[in-house]
């Protein structure tokens, strides 16, 4: 951790990661001078990325030794597989290092990723707006705090993110999942295509329509100024990307703000709390300990935005106690730490389409279909509140390597693909729920002395109800394509346990929930601290509730609109 005691800054960032970056861009480029603090290392694009590597220069072919795997790496080895090998294991925290607990019969999955640009690196990508009624879902359900917020609020700096980030997708004209500022969508498939065309026939109330990630098809010159380029179609995204082709901090909003010259990035720094004046009624700054030498400091500035991740800026917000705040940094309201959400799945269903086997297509494309949400949008009236979405896709085995045979009937054989196949899987809107939080261990400490996290988050009634819903209304899509060897989720045998775990889907959220009423929030509308004005935290924490889509989207218009109204108070002299 450099020494820059001395320095003086307007504004303090923790955390690089989706939001985090965006924070920092947005402060830099408005002449803020900005610290940004990460607890992790600072990557390399040369050394830590392994994209450009054959699969023969893989080191055991990419696999991690199964020793290290059990011991390291257990519940994101189950979690996050796809995604985690040899090459890759550095973007994942090691469990065994850096633990939390869990009640019993309550198991949550916390995926982290401790290095600059956090898990920008190493997300999926998809990327969909909130729509309308997704902001409105609290008060016309009764449940949760209203958001203090609407779409119209939000729109322009949808569109605003999205120009800088780059999203590839198709104007849909759907109103709930509206239109954004677009690149060029990847082509569906044509499994997919007649899947799209048979289930939209047959259900007018639903929509099928191609994935909106957060890839560069027609790069503007702005990306191209940031040394970003086009996707090249390779599905190596998990490696990291050396083309800058799809969105992350490392790509997009770190070179930004490094470019104005106002940045000023540490690593290793491990946050521990952020203390408060009582006199001022302001955050006056953060303590910080080196994470290889154990050395702390305090860093002071006019504005802090906390962007840690929803349960490290949980974590870091409870151990800020003081006099003023015994529960924890500005919680005068008790919902610090509650509400926690995650998106959840566990219904699916899919098939195979074998019409289109004499049909093959070129490269790895980074998304395939989405089916947004119906339920309680254009079919009214289910026994359960809010809805899900499906992502998937049509796919066909190549190269296996494992058909028998000799000579040319062995090669023959492993080189004729396998049958179309398509699957859709469910991602359900979890409800706001007091009862789910994160609370501080009360005597267990990690390898830094930091209290470790208590993570209860359960599921409930309307959770199954909503995925019981999904497996059956999937399987009718499926059997609608005109699909074979039909296979889905069992809805009648459906239980809360065979739900996928809480934490399971990456999209934790809601621990820090703006709200219009300071006694049931702990945020206003511009995600800015009730108690503590000078406060900002624009990650997950902040979500008053979940929607069906992919929330990071969401986060960065959240953080670039809370950066431009918290630069015009300093501005004003009001921070």
């Amino acid at each position: 951790m450099q020494d820059v005691a001395m320095r003086e800054f307007d504004a303090i960032v923790i955390g690089s990661g989706m939001s985090g970056g965006w924070a920092a861009k947005e402060l830099c480029e408005k002449g803020l001078k900005v610290l940004l603090l990460e607890r992790g290392r600072e990557l390399s694009v040369e050394k830590d990325y392994s994209d450009m590597l054959s699969p023969w220069e893989l080191p055991n072919l990419d696999r991690i030794q199964e020793d290290e795997r059990k011991t390291h790496y257990p519940m994101q080895s189950r979690s996050v597989g796809y995604a985690l090998h040899e090459t890759t294991k550095q973007f994942w925290v090691k469990e065994d290092e850096q633990p939390y607990e869990t009640p019993e019969g309550a198991p949550f999955e916390w995926v982290r990723g401790y290095h600059s640009g956090g898990k920008s690196l190493m997300w999926s990508r998809q990327s969909y707006r909130f729509g309308p009624q997704d902001f409105e879902s609290n008060k016309k359900d009764g449940v949760g705090v209203d958001w203090p917020i609407r779409y119209d609020d939000l729109a322009p700096w949808y569109d605003h993110v999205e120009r800088f980030a780059g999203i590839s997708g198709n104007r849909d004209g759907i109103d709930s999942l509206p239109d954004g500022v677009f690149q060029p969508a990847f082509e569906l498939t044509m499994p997919e295509k007649a899947f799209a065309e048979r289930v939209n026939k047959a259900f007018p109330s639903r929509h099928v329509i191609a994935a909106r990630v957060a890839h560069l098809t027609e790069p503007t010159q702005e990306q191209i100024d940031l040394g970003r380029g086009p996707c090249q179609v390779r599905n190596h995204c998990h490696r990291g990307c050396s083309y800058g082709a799809y969105f992350s901090s490392m790509s997009a909003t770190l070179p930004a703000a490094r470019n104005t010259g106002n940045l000023t990035l540490i690593s290793h720094a491990i946050v521990q709390a952020i203390d408060y004046d009582p006199v001022s009624k302001r955050a006056t700054g953060v303590r910080v300990m080196d994470a290889n030498t154990r050395d702390t400091k305090t860093y002071s500035a006019r504005l802090i935005f906390l962007n840690a991740s929803t349960v490290a800026s949980t974590l870091i917000m409870l151990n800020s106690r003081s006099e003023a705040f015994p529960t924890g940094l500005a919680n005068s309201s008790g919902q610090l730490g509650h509400n926690l959400m995650d998106h959840f799945g566990g219904a699916g269903a899919g098939g195979d389409m074998p019409e289109f086997d004499a049909y093959y297509h070129a490269g790895r494309r980074p998304g395939g279909i989405y089916v947004p949400n119906f339920a309680n949008i254009t079919e009214p009236d289910k026994p359960f509140l809010r809805g899900f979405g499906f992502q998937g896709g049509a796919t066909r085995p190549g190269w296996t390597g494992d058909r028998p045979g000799l000579g040319q009937d062995f090669k023959l054989a492993n080189r004729t693909p396998g049958s179309w196949s398509i699957g859709i899987f469910a991602f359900g809107d979890m409800l706001p729920n007091y009862r789910n939080h994160i609370r501080l261990h009360e005597t267990r400490t990690d390898k830094w002395g930091m209290p470790i996290a208590v993570i209860d988050c359960r599921l409930g009634d309307n959770e199954l109800k909503l995925m019981q819903a999904a497996a059956r209304d999937g399987r009718a899509m499926i059997e609608a394509a005109g699909c074979v060897n039909i296979w889905s989720s069992d809805a009648d045998n459906m239980t809360i346990e065979s739900l996928t775990a809480p934490g399971n889907k990456i999209h934790e959220m809601g621990t820090a929930r703006m709200g219009r009423d300071p006694k049931t929030s702990v945020l206003n509308g511009w995600c800015q601290s009730h108690d503590v004005p000078n406060l900002f935290i624009t990650d997950g924490s902040c979500m008053a509730s979940s929607a069906v889509q992919n929330p990071s989207l969401t986060y960065m218009a959240l953080t670039a609109r809370a950066a431009d109204h918290a630069a015009q108070l300093m501005k004003d002299g009001a921070l």
